[in-house]
């Protein structure tokens, strides 16, 4: 048994040798069905072909996806594919955005008392004093946390990325890692740093570490939104169990106040940062971040209630409670 599908080329400069039909078996996943255009077309990796819903034209995602369970695919009997371009993993992706923002940390630690002593005489008129203990060369203890929580954190995202995520694609166009990396790199990297380690940021200014309030409650908020956050990845990854390619309701830890609770432990563990600090560079990362997370939970509560209907109890809000 099997069925044949129209295929279509997106643009004018498509593929070349692209037939005007695809026969399938029954089973065939999206990403099968690259691997058969790939061939046909003299592709050399079946990556860089994207196949688009012929009436929307949105790319498929899942790369386990059944292609004759898909209702667009099934009802007109047509695909459209793109060449893509250059490829590159989706895990290397991740890997490279969270590197940056480690290395930055680590840079300004290791330099900070060779780059402030000769920054500040140019500044001098519209900065704050310099704590005279962060002056001397030593991090004060409220920037060694936050040093400790930055870098753990980021760790944290790398260790996921090698050993707990699961992608829905192989690759990405490679162009695209220097847009995705730019966000991570400059605000929780380059400025994120260089502001935080600096004698007369307000983290350097701050009393010893856990002597105010806030230091105690950010630090809490940090443990439980890394803590959360591990186990709510930890618990998606093993949603579907090996072989199965069906897609399941999450029912885990948060999932009955949002829709993606990944998200909102992510952000509370950023506001415990904020709060130990102080940093207004860290307020703008996590308010950009939050927008994007917003936006992405919020289409993936579409996703939800368009796949599974009745059976998925409708989210209100899809990242923080009573707010986004």
């Amino acid at each position: 048994m099997g069925f044949t599908l129209k295929v279509t080329n997106r643009s004018r400069q498509g593929l070349k040798g692209l037939p005007p039909t695809i026969e399938l078996p029954d089973d065939a996943t999206v990403e099968f069905t690259k691997k058969q255009i790939a061939s046909a077309t003299k592709t050399s990796d079946f990556n860089r072909i994207g196949i688009f819903d012929p009436i929307s034209k949105k790319t498929f995602k899942d790369r386990n996806a059944v292609l004759r369970e898909l209702e667009p695919v099934s009802k007109n009997k047509e695909i459209i594919v793109k060449d893509l371009g250059p490829q590159i993993s989706w895990k290397l992706v991740y890997l490279c955005e969270y590197f940056g923002p480690l290395v930055f940390h680590l840079l300004f630690v290791g330099v900070r008392n060779h780059l402030y002593p000769a920054v500040y005489p140019y500044i001098k008129s519209i900065m704050p004093v310099p704590n005279p203990a962060a002056a001397s060369g030593e991090l004060t203890s409220v920037q060694q946390a936050a040093f400790a929580m930055i870098m753990a954190h980021f760790l944290k995202r790398e260790l996921e990325v090698l050993f707990v995520h699961k992608f829905s694609a192989n690759t990405m166009p490679a162009a695209f890692i220097v847009r995705n990396s730019f966000f991570y790199w400059v605000f929780a990297g380059l400025l994120g740093a260089l502001e935080i380690y600096a004698p007369f940021s307000a983290s350097a200014r701050a009393e010893p570490f856990l002597s105010a309030p806030s230091d105690v409650l950010g630090l809490a908020l940090y443990v439980v939104g890394e803590l959360c956050n591990a186990n709510v990845h930890w618990y998606l990854s093993t949603l579907r169990k090996p072989g199965e390619t069906a897609r399941k309701i999450p029912t885990g830890l948060g999932f009955k106040l949002v829709t993606c609770p990944n998200y909102m432990f992510e952000i509370i563990a950023w506001v415990g940062v904020i709060l130990v600090t102080r940093s207004p560079t860290l307020v703008v990362f996590i308010t950009i971040g939050s927008y994007f997370m917003y936006i992405w939970a919020l289409g993936k509560e579409k996703a939800y209630r368009k796949q599974f209907g009745d059976k998925y109890k409708k989210k209100r809000f899809v990242v923080l409670p009573y707010l986004l």
